[in-house]
């Protein structure tokens, strides 16, 4: 998982409410175990309408999404947090959001920041011509308007994303304490151990 300190550009400006993650992803996405490709199917039901905020030129690429409230919601399928991902999305901007889809969402390296109604309302407006910056270590959300969000997040997610740490990394992170217990353990216990 690659290290998040700042996600800064262009966001899409949505702002929809109750999003859940069949709309994330569909259900006919859920063949592969591949995180990779998954990104063309997401939010397709809303890219099949004319018009619509992903395929819109002026947000293409964008890192941010701006939803509404309860983003994520439905099933606990991972793929959502996969497909945005493979999609370029490194942090979701929203109200709330459901406790399973930020938990995935953390787990696959995207930032999920929980703001009140009001600043959401404001994000929308200015990233509609403007970029803004989430910026994980001063938690914050800013523009160059002057807009300034203060956000936070459990200590132990921010300091997982700061060093891009997912569960088999931060294991790896210890590997010399897991080293060094199964050393005595293989001293203290030798029926334990494999001979």
């Amino acid at each position: 998982m690659k290290p998040i300190s700042k996600v800064e550009g262009r966001a899409y400006p949505w702002g929809a409410k109750n999003v859940d993650t069949d709309v994330i992803i569909s259900a006919q996405w859920l063949k592969t175990i591949s995180r990779r490709g998954l990104g063309k199917g997401a939010f397709e039901s809303l890219r099949a309408q004319p018009g619509n905020i992903f395929d819109d030129p002026r947000y293409a690429g964008a890192p941010i999404l701006i939803a509404g409230d309860n983003f994520g919601c439905g099933s606990s399928r991972e793929h959502a947090a996969w497909a945005l991902a493979d999609m370029g999305i490194e942090a979701v901007l929203a109200p709330s959001f459901s406790d399973i889809f930020s938990g995935n969402a953390f787990k696959n390296g995207i930032l999920t920041v929980t703001l009140p109604q009001p600043a959401i309302d404001r994000l929308i407006e200015v990233t509609k011509n403007h970029e803004i910056i989430v910026d994980l270590e001063t938690m914050t959300v800013t523009s160059n308007l002057g807009d300034v969000f203060p956000f936070a997040i459990d200590a132990f997610r921010r300091q997982c994303l700061l060093q891009g740490l997912d569960e088999i990394g931060l294991t790896l992170s210890m590997e010399s304490a897991i080293d060094d217990h199964e050393h005595m353990t293989a001293q203290d216990r030798p029926w334990l151990s494999a001979a």
